[in-house]
């Protein structure tokens, strides 16, 4: 399925052109119709010769209108550029003609309409200007065709000119994401919210949930229609109309994106390849406020130029884009950036979720090269570079790649040592080799750092290590720094394998009198911990002493026997209350107290009552 889009000068002649070609009126609108004009997007069909359905898209040709056009034209397998023979090129021609360039449309046709009402040698002079017009963009090599609508004349050659240059389109890629750009959203009596626009990257079936992007709102797919035939299912390059249950047309907005849920998240900063307009009248400057186009969306946004103060008529170069609204989004997307009323430049997006670029700097716009310009391997390198681990599917949408795309490739680099790949199947954490290295290297520095300052703990915590690494607390990536000896997992702490806690003789002299004020009375020991919380928590570690709990620590062994002779008490009696277990003991109140709690606590005992039994 294939897309063709008119683009053109007012009066030029589109909609009557498609009308001659479909049969179908595509001005739709009321005030369409009284004005004369194009307004917003016109949509129609027709049957090639070669058995093949095409959709046609009309845009609006008048200048006020072009924010219209340009959220039709992004879409298009085709261009039709028409120019009217009796008035020639005319703003909007060149204008239509800058952005079916600067989108990277390469497949199109000129058609000179109007060709009844003019002599040959007008005909001839236009034809010569427009070639001259379309030799530097990408239409160069499209062909040159002249047609009257009204009288027929031109209309099977150009019919067959469609014919041939969509027989060597490539079909759509699918590559199971599919996007729905909403162009239009209206509803139908009976049936409820209709969403319009042209699929891309994946197929829809009727019953998928859906999910509205950038807003968040899920729906359900009650039909699909193209060419107002009932569908199945949908396949890229499709123009689709898609009846959503769940959601009112007022929830909805041209710009939205309908998808599958889950994956498309949409953005406020993107990594861009600018091109300015070399017509444009001045530069355009760093921090320079534009609107920004891309598939059906309308945005404001803040150029950041990352190479030079401003961009001159012509130029290339790389930037950022601050958008004022969320806007869905992935890499290879194109755009426009225009002001109030003139088309500036545009583009293709690099990277879709950019972190905030510091200005001229080599290595910023290096990477950016390599994402923009490098094969899939230098890609996905470059992708994890920037934003590592990435779990595959992450990657994959971050590069805008298939499965199939990197199959076989990502285990060549897992083999390679370029790719670090930690986990198992789909769910594996991916790292670049010199990514990894960082990560151990800097592990290794955090938990040393954490021994100097702190040389009476046996290791810092897995949750303080996991936030320092921003890892999370049961990271596989954590595991893997275990398994490879670069750290230790000592209970609950983490610490380097050549670390061992040295104690001062004054710590160790502080240890040995606590240890001896409980091997006195062990199980009735002092009230009140006379010990540093450092030293303290060391020998709960190393569990030599055990806190129960209301300031009471008994020594490991004490309380071993303690819980020892308890469980022991409960399974020949069953039951046994708080003052049984004191004098059973031979300890005080609240030491009873604090041990049969803490019994609680590990799940031992469970208090029925003022009794206690076993678990």
């Amino acid at each position: 399925m294939f897309v063709i889009g008119t683009a053109g000068h007012i009066d030029h002649g589109k909609s009557v052109l498609v009308h001659a070609l479909t049969g179908i009126d595509p001005d739709r609108l009321r005030e369409e119709k009284e004005r004369g004009m194009t307004i917003d997007l016109g949509f129609a069909w027709l049957k090639l010769p070669s058995g093949r359905d095409v959709g046609v898209i009309d845009v609006p040709g008048h200048e006020r209108f072009v924010r219209n056009m340009l959220a039709g034209v992004g879409g298009i397998d085709l261009a039709l550029l028409i120019v009217a023979a009796d008035e020639g090129i005319m703003p909007q021609t060149r204008e239509h003609l800058a952005i079916l360039d600067l989108l990277d449309i390469r497949r199109g046709i000129v058609v000179i309409t109007k060709k009844d009402i003019v002599d040959e040698e007008l005909l001839s002079l236009v034809k010569l200007e427009i070639e001259e017009l379309i030799r530097s963009t990408t239409l160069c090599d499209a062909p040159i065709t002249a047609v009257s609508a009204i009288t027929g004349q031109g209309l099977p050659d150009l019919v067959s000119a469609i014919d041939q240059l969509l027989m060597s389109a490539e079909a759509r890629r699918d590559i199971g994401r599919p996007r729905l750009p909403v162009d239009r959203a209206f509803t139908i009596a009976g049936s409820g919210t209709v969403v319009t626009g042209t699929l891309i990257d994946g197929s829809l079936s009727v019953g998928e949930d859906v999910e509205v992007v950038p807003s968040g709102l899920k729906a359900r797919l009650r039909g699909l229609q193209t060419h107002k035939a009932r569908l199945d299912s949908a396949t890229p390059g499709s123009r689709v109309a898609a009846n959503l249950v769940g959601l009112a047309t007022s929830q909805l907005e041209r710009g939205d994106v309908l998808t599958r849920p889950g994956w498309l998240v949409p953005t406020t900063r993107v990594d861009v390849r600018l091109r300015m307009l070399s017509d444009v009248k001045r530069p355009l400057r760093h921090g320079a406020t534009v609107t920004f186009f891309t598939g059906a969306a309308e945005v404001m946004a803040k150029v950041h130029l990352l190479e030079k103060e401003e961009l001159n008529p012509g130029d290339t170069t790389w930037a950022q884009l601050a958008l004022a609204k969320r806007v869905a989004v992935v890499k290879g997307d194109h755009f426009i950036i225009r002001s109030p009323m003139d088309t500036l430049g545009g583009g293709s997006i690099v990277g879709s979720h950019a972190p905030r670029h510091r200005r001229f700097r080599p290595g910023v716009i290096q990477s950016l090269q390599v994402r923009g310009e490098g094969t899939v391997e230098q890609v996905m390198i470059a992708t994890l570079e920037m934003n590592q681990p990435l779990g595959l599917e992450s990657l994959l949408v971050q590069c805008n790649l298939s499965a199939d795309d990197v199959r076989g490739l990502l285990d060549e680099l897992i083999q390679q040592g370029k790719v670090v790949a930690i986990g198992r199947g789909d769910n594996r954490l991916l790292f670049t080799g010199s990514g990894w290295e960082r990560l151990a290297k800097k592990a290794e520095a955090v938990v040393e750092d954490y021994h100097r300052k702190f040389p009476t703990r046996s290791g810092m915590s897995k949750g303080e290590l996991s936030s320092k690494l921003r890892l999370a607390p049961h990271s596989a990536a954590l595991q893997k720094l275990f398994d490879a000896g670069i750290l230790v997992e000592d209970g609950a702490a983490v610490r380097l394998a050549c670390y061992q806690v040295q104690l001062s003789q004054d710590q160790q002299a502080k240890i040995d009198a606590f240890l001896r004020d409980l091997s006195e009375n062990p199980y009735s020991p002092p009230g009140e911990i006379k010990l540093e919380p450092d030293l303290l928590n060391l020998l709960i570690e190393q569990r030599k002493v055990v806190k129960v709990g209301g300031g009471v620590v008994f020594s490991a062994s004490a309380y071993d026997e303690m819980v020892a002779r308890v469980i022991a008490y409960l399974r020949q009696r069953g039951r046994a209350t708080l003052a049984e277990v004191r004098d059973m003991l031979g300890t005080g109140r609240k030491h009873a107290t604090a041990l049969l709690e803490y019994m609680d606590e590990k799940k031992l005992t469970r208090r029925v009552g003022d009794e206690r039994v076993l678990r």
